[in-house]
This record gives C-alpha cells, sequence and structure tokens, in this order.
C-alpha cells in the first residue's frame, strides 16, 4: 500500500509504503506507528476478495477510532500485487544504483515499472500515482584520525552506504561516486584532500564538504583555480564542513557532518 494523498501533518511523506502478507505480517511505515495495525487488517481483508481499495485515516476518515497525533488525514492505496515483475525490477535497478518508478493506475489495477523521469518526485500525474525510488544515500568519506573514525561511526548508525578512506588508501575507485554519493573531506592537509576533491568535482555527487576554516577554503578554492577549476565549479564545495558551527570535538562534528548530508540528500530529490 501506497501514501498518496496528505491532508494536513503527517508522519512521513508522500509515497511511503508498508507491504502486507496474507497472514497479517506487515513491514513498513506510513504514520508513525499508531495506524499500522489497523492498516494491516484493512490490507488483507482486499487481499481476501482480491480487489484494490483505498483507506482513509484521521481527518475525513470513517474511522472515528482511528486518529493520527499530528491531527491530519492521509489515504492509502491499497494494491493487491498480482504481478512481482515490477518491484523485482525496482529491486534490481535499486541494486545498480539507478533510479526507478512504480506507476500505478487505479481504474486497471495495476503497477509498471518505468524509468524516474529527471526530478521527478513521488505524486499523482492526472490517473496514476508515480511513486518514485532512489539507490541509498552514498557517503564517501576521505580523512584521517579521530574525525574520520567518528564520522563513519555516526554514520554508520544512520544507515548511509559509507566508504572510509585515509591517505594510505589504495583501494578508492573515483566510480563509486554518482548523483546520490556524498563525499565529505576531512584531512587538515590541503595537498592530500586535492585528489579527493578532484574525483568528487568530476564525478559530480550531490553533496561535497570540505573540513577547515573559511580562511583554509580560500586558499583550497585557489589551489583548484590553479589547477582549472572554475569559480563555478569551487562553490560546490560547502566549507567549512557541517551544519552546525564549528567544532573541536570530533563527536559534534561528526553529527554536523551527517546531519548536512542527510539534510542536502533531502533537497536533492526536487
Amino acid at each position: 500500500m501506497t501514501l498518496v494523498e496528505i491532508r494536513g501533518g503527517t508522519a512521513r511523506a508522500l509515497g511511503a509504503q508498508m507491504a502486507v502478507r496474507g497472514d497479517g505480517s506487515y513491514c513498513g511505515y506510513i504514520s508513525g506507528g499508531c495506524t499500522e495495525a489497523a492498516v494491516a487488517a484493512e490490507a488483507i481483508a482486499a487481499i481476501s476478495k482480491g480487489t484494490d481499495r483505498y483507506l482513509s485515516l484521521g481527518e475525513g476518515s470513517r474511522f472515528f477510532n482511528i486518529s493520527l497525533p499530528c491531527g491530519g488525514g492521509i489515504t492509502l492505496a491499497i494494491h493487491v500485487v498480482r504481478d512481482v515483475r515490477p518491484l523485482r525490477q525496482v529491486l534490481t535497478a535499486l541494486e545498480r544504483r539507478r533510479r526507478i518508478a512504480l506507476h500505478y493506475v487505479p481504474g486497471t489495477q495495476t503497477i509498471t515499472a518505468v524509468k524516474a523521469p529527471i526530478g521527478a518526485v513521488s505524486s499523482w500525474s492526472e490517473t496514476a500515482f508515480l511513486r518514485v525510488y532512489r539507490p541509498n544515500l552514498r557517503l564517501v568519506l576521505c580523512g584521517r584520525g579521530i574525525e574520520l573514525e567518528a564520522t563513519t561511526r555516526v554514520a554508520m548508525a544512520s544507515e548511509f552506504e559509507v566508504f572510509a578512506f585515509d591517505q594510505k588508501s589504495r583501494d578508492f575507485d573515483a566510480n563509486m561516486i554518482d548523483q546520490e554519493t556524498a563525499v565529505a573531506v576531512l584531512f587538515h592537509d590541503l595537498d592530500q584532500e586535492l585528489p579527493w576533491l578532484e574525483a568528487g568535482l568530476r564525478r559530480k555527487p550531490f553533496y561535497i564538504g570540505a573540513l577547515g576554516s573559511k580562511r583554509t577554503h580560500e586558499r583550497r578554492c585557489q589551489a583548484l583555480r590553479d589547477l582549472g577549476y572554475s569559480p563555478a565549479e569551487t562553490d560546490r564545495i560547502k566549507a567549512p564542513i557541517g551544519l552546525f558551527g564549528p567544532t573541536r570535538d570530533a563527536n559534534a562534528l561528526a553529527l554536523s557532518v551527517v546531519a548536512e548530508v542527510a539534510q542536502a540528500f533531502s533537497v536533492s530529490q526536487n
């Protein structure tokens, strides 16, 4: 089932999904956890009849005893899966780190896997709902010492796909950087960080950030311009790195970096 309409506030974004089996087991969230069991029961009823249906909860719903803490309302499209091939196509595309979408047509009760249009987000298009999927956020960390260690731990706890490299790493492949990747450079040495920044600028990830003060960043940009990079390209580098101000604590820096990457990833969906 898919969240296809939001009225007022809600805990999940448009396109949030749950999967329910006929035996009542389910996974995924379409709210803050307060309605999932009731929604699963409705899905089981749809499975038993073999027919898709809509379900409204919260504001404007016929279920007076099910309210959403946020005070809003949602509408779910419950689709009884008859052909798993589109789902397998989605999983294959995501494994290959490609954006993809499911095109759901309520009138025919069918889903089709399609290439996600550039800039597309989960939304209605005439009489169909397009549910867009994108690969997991990948974070390439380059640095050394406690800053690299702490940021790696926090990013992994946030379920990012993390690749961490220090100055001795020899297995880095610039091809791992794609449009769903963030590059965070945590060196304290301009010469050591330049190859990593160049790789990021060439591959165009959605985020590039670098450690250091504003004065350090001025020297960094000048060094890159001396190598032939334009001001427009160096402007893509976020420095000083992090969502909140300067910090001399590695754990606070790690939180700041991971939070900024997560924010940039959310914005890049649009």
